[in-house]
């Protein structure tokens, strides 16, 4: 056991059940371990790599930026923050930003400014938050209970409350939860931790319809669908449904941690002074390291994303077909998944041990999650793997 791991196992809270890899280095499409031995990374840090690692531009940035100032108290102002925030509404829609840390804390945001605006400023007592069979919103208390699967939330019970679940994809389920007192719905337009699960145009236009109708918040949860994995800046422009709220973590920083929470401008008021904060939300390292990310990401790239991820899904159907314990694929973009009818966590250990890096979520669905450099030979080569695996398990 190398001292590494020995520190993890002796110092660290056994919160992660971690594979067998300590990764010393990365660079573009590959990590590397102590041994040098690389390994071609197609789950991106969950999604947080989009540009593959280590980024030059990004690099550069935080090099540049932490050189001259790495903190300043959100009391004063910095110009990291403002030039992302006027980025994001340009991409998005007039309104404002809010900075934290992370996806949870984003998602925090989220809630707090729905009720909030539900419960000073609504002309009612609304604090109800809808979310959706498979979701997955965070780990804080609050963001776990918007999180719709029970087996995160075993142990930390009683739940916050205020928090009702509806069937992803099935807006009859959605409506008879609708009450007076529902002040917002929050949905992944396509789920990562639920599986890869993608929402219904139709459903995501029925629940907008509801929210204009009953006078709600709509969020879009966009922490890990968001930032060019789908082939779209946001994945809200597959839909054409446009959110009142949208959450932002994971890729935004290019590794580094920063979440945003965007609010359209019906609702860029509700929060006053006091009402919100984060002592490190908006690090100027971190939104320096984002303003270098939003300028590598443009429109050459998110086409590459779209015609990648068709090429990707090409290739797993192609296991589908080939494996009769493949239930499914699908995807969007460079976001696809492969069902399969048994536990796959050996198959995640397999590759690994081969040397290419993937997931298992929901017990049986391995996910892919490369990065947006990728190109077709790293498809061909990743697919191939999983192809020797699932054939030696046939035998």
């Amino acid at each position: 056991m190398n001292t590494i791991v020995e520190n993890d196992k002796q110092y660290m809270t056994q919160t992660y059940n971690r594979q067998n890899l300590t990764i010393v280095k990365a660079k573009g499409k590959y990590v590397y371990d102590e041994s040098g031995k690389k390994y071609l990374d197609f789950f991106s840090g969950i999604s947080v790599c989009n540009l593959g690692h280590c980024h030059p531009r990004v690099v550069a940035a935080v090099k540049k930026q932490a050189g001259s100032l790495m903190h300043a108290s959100n009391h004063y102002y910095t110009g990291p923050q403002g030039e992302l925030a006027k980025k994001l509404i340009s991409l998005s829609f007039t309104g404002r930003v809010f900075f934290s840390n992370s996806g949870a804390e984003a998602n925090e945001c989220a809630i707090k400014l729905a009720r909030k605006w539900g419960s000073a400023l609504a002309g009612a007592k609304k604090f109800e938050i809808i979310s959706f069979s498979n979701s997955f919103h965070g780990r804080t208390l609050a963001t776990l209970a918007a999180t719709a699967q029970e087996k995160f939330h075993k142990g930390f019970e009683p739940m916050p409350a205020g928090f009702k679940y509806a069937v992803f994809n099935d807006l009859e389920s959605f409506s008879k939860l609708v009450t007076q007192e529902t002040a917002a719905v929050i949905v992944e337009p396509i789920q990562g931790e639920g599986g890869i699960n993608i929402a219904q145009k139709a459903f995501l236009e029925g629940l907008r319809n509801i929210c204009d109708q009953k006078g709600m918040l709509l969020i879009f949860d966009e922490i890990q669908c968001g930032m060019g994995r789908t082939g779209t800046f946001f994945a809200y422009e597959q839909y054409g449904v446009v959110p009142d709220v949208i959450t932002l973590a994971k890729s935004l920083a290019g590794g580094l941690p920063l979440g945003a929470t965007i609010i359209g401008e019906k609702y860029a008021s509700v929060f006053g002074y006091g009402d919100h904060g984060s002592t490190f939300g908006g690090n100027p390292v971190s939104c320096a390291a984002a303003n270098a990310v939003l300028g590598v990401i443009d429109g050459a790239l998110l086409d590459k994303v779209k015609r990648n991820g068709k090429f990707l899904l090409s290739r797993l159907e192609k296991l589908r077909k080939k494996y009769s314990f493949v239930k499914e694929t699908r995807g969007i973009g460079l976001m696809a998944a492969l069902e399969i009818d048994f536990p796959g966590k050996e198959i995640v250990v397999s590759c690994l041990e081969k040397g290419l890096l993937i997931n298992c979520t929901r017990d049986n669905v391995i996910r892919f999650l490369p990065p947006f450099t990728a190109g077709r030979k790293d498809i061909n080569t990743a697919v191939d793997i999983l192809d020797e695996v699932l054939a030696a398990l046939k035998k």
